[in-house]
Parts: C-alpha cells; structure tokens; sequence
C-alpha cells in the first residue's frame, strides 16, 4: 500500500531504530525577518517532544535514551535536531552540537532538520566529513510543505519553490539522505497542489516523507484566522483524497513517515478532526483498500514519459 519509514531504517540498520529529539537555543530566519514566522507556527516551533534547550545536546540524548530504551528496548538511535531551524547558526556552533551528537553511545544517525533557504555549500562540506569520520549518517529534514508558491506565500514561508529545488540539488551532492515534509491540505491548495507536491520531492528524489495534516497552534496567525472563521480546513474526506492523490503519484521509493499529524491537545485548537492519528491511520489504510490504491500507482512521469510506447 504504502511504503513505511519503519521499514526503510530496518532495512538500513538492520534493526528498528528510534529517534532521541533535541532541541537547540536556535530560531528561524523566518521569525527574524519581521515576518513573525510561518502563519501556522507557534512559539514553541514543532519540538513538543524534546527537553527544554537550556539542558545540553548529551543532557537531552541520556534523558530521551532512558526513556525509549525502558519503553521499546531500544538499541539503535537517531539524534533528531527537530525544532526550529538547525543550520541558522554560525558554523563553529552547527559544529559542536553536531559533533557533541556524534559522540553519544549507539547513535547511527544525525538527522538535521532546517529550511530550504538555510542550505549552504560549507555546511554540507562539514557534515560530509563528520559522516565519513564517525561512519554516523547524515538526514536533512526539509520543510517544503508544498509546492504551490502562491500558498507559500500566503503562509507567509519565506521562501519559494525555487529555494527547495537548490536545496535539494546542492544535498544531492553528497551522501547524505533526506526527508521533505509537506502539509496536505493548507488553505488555498487544492487535489492538483498535493500531486504536484508528489511530483516534485519524487523527481528531486528525496528518500523520506512526511505529511503532514493541517493542525491550529494556539497563538499563531492561523489561530487568529481560524476562530475568526476566515480559514476553512478541508473534511476528513477531502483529506484522504489527497493523500490518496499525493501517494499515488509519489515513487514507490519514497519512505512515508507519518500521515497525520501529532500536537499535544492543550496546544491546538484544532488537529486531525478531534480523532486521533492512529485511528486515522487505520481509517485511512481502508481508504486505500476500497480504492484498490497504491504507492506509486501513477509514478509515470519521468525519463521521457511521451515517448513511451511511441519511439521505442
């Protein structure tokens, strides 16, 4: 039906591997630049589950180790830099986080997460040597959320498509792999935005994704928005349907993370419908089923596709 990101890193590790969050003293561009962020994002960014920063990079890895190894006993470990922008530092500070990380027991992977327009050739150049020299992979998280640039916008982003695209091209250029993150059902999209979404991360050949379901962050723009009822979040139904779009058109490739969305519920006003993501996921899965639908079903479009049964 679908291809799980659990498989994914058994395959890679040979074993399940569970993400430790850390959560650094870093903002985002985006809040700097007299934006006020992204209209969906809340002060506390999307690192609901990490320590408080002011605990060090070790600090919050033995404290989410002691906690996932008890619960899943757990032996392989991803350090997961999640909240904020991670490459929106000076490199001498990137540097030490990166390498504290590296030093901690059982990890077999850093993934980074940041935005599109934090991508810069000499951060890249120290990651590849850092994996080289500790054999520890490296995972670049991008927020892309999707690829309509006039919704971009209108989120006030910060940045466009074109950003992504460089992003991804300049990460191609070293061993690392990536995950893209897109949001299927943010005001002014529509069923044609989520298979374009599909079509670009496939073409750009990112390795991983997550999708995310629109939730409402108390204290955000999109909060203010939505209690005033000038933002109408699609149904349940309209949702499906474009993750039924999205997942047909994406490469059979692709891991898919996650689905739908997860928000403590004392910090939304909104998320996945009041149900919870699992149930959604089950409801989902049948969705699929009755549609006889598949990842990939539609991945037709590369390598010449009208040429196809034509000049062959």
């Amino acid at each position: 039906m679908f291809y799980p990101y659990s498989l994914w890193l058994k395959q890679r590790y040979g074993e399940k591997v569970y993400k430790l969050p850390v959560s650094l003293p870093v903002s985002c561009p985006n809040r700097r630049n007299g934006q006020g962020g992204c209209s969906f994002c809340s002060e506390l960014g999307t690192g609901f589950e990490a320590m408080d920063h002011p605990a060090s990079v070790t600090e919050q890895l033995q404290h989410a180790r002691e906690i996932v190894s008890r619960r899943y006993k757990a032996r392989k470990y991803i350090a997961y830099f999640q909240n904020y922008t991670n490459t929106f530092m000076p490199m001498d500070v990137f540097r030490s986080y990166l390498t504290e990380a590296a030093m901690f027991p059982d990890i077999v992977e850093i993934s980074v997460s940041t935005r599109p327009d934090c991508i810069r050739q000499d951060y890249l150049e120290w990651m590849a040597q850092l994996q080289e020299k500790s054999g520890i992979q490296m995972n670049i998280e991008l927020g892309l959320q999707t690829a309509n640039y006039h919704t971009l916008d209108h989120i006030h982003r910060g940045h466009s498509l074109a950003e992504y695209i460089d992003a991804m091209l300049a990460i191609r250029q070293f061993p690392f792999t990536t995950c893209t993150h897109l949001i299927a059902n943010l005001p002014g999209d529509t069923l044609r935005d989520a298979i374009e979404s599909a079509r670009i991360v496939s073409v750009l050949h990112t390795d991983i994704v997550k999708i995310h379901s629109l939730y409402i962050a108390k204290g955000t723009a999109m909060a203010e928005d939505y209690e005033q009822h000038r933002l109408e979040i699609c149904s349940r139904e309209e949702y499906f349907e474009r993750l039924r779009v999205m997942l047909e058109n994406l490469s059979p490739d692709i891991a898919v993370e996650r689905l739908f969305s997860r928000i403590p519920e004392k910090d939304a006003l909104f998320c996945n419908w009041q149900s919870s993501w699992w149930r959604l996921k089950d409801e989902f899965e049948d969705y699929m089923k009755q549609h006889e639908s598949f990842q990939g079903k539609y991945f037709n479009y590369t390598n010449g596709s009208a040429l196809k049964g034509v000049f062959e």
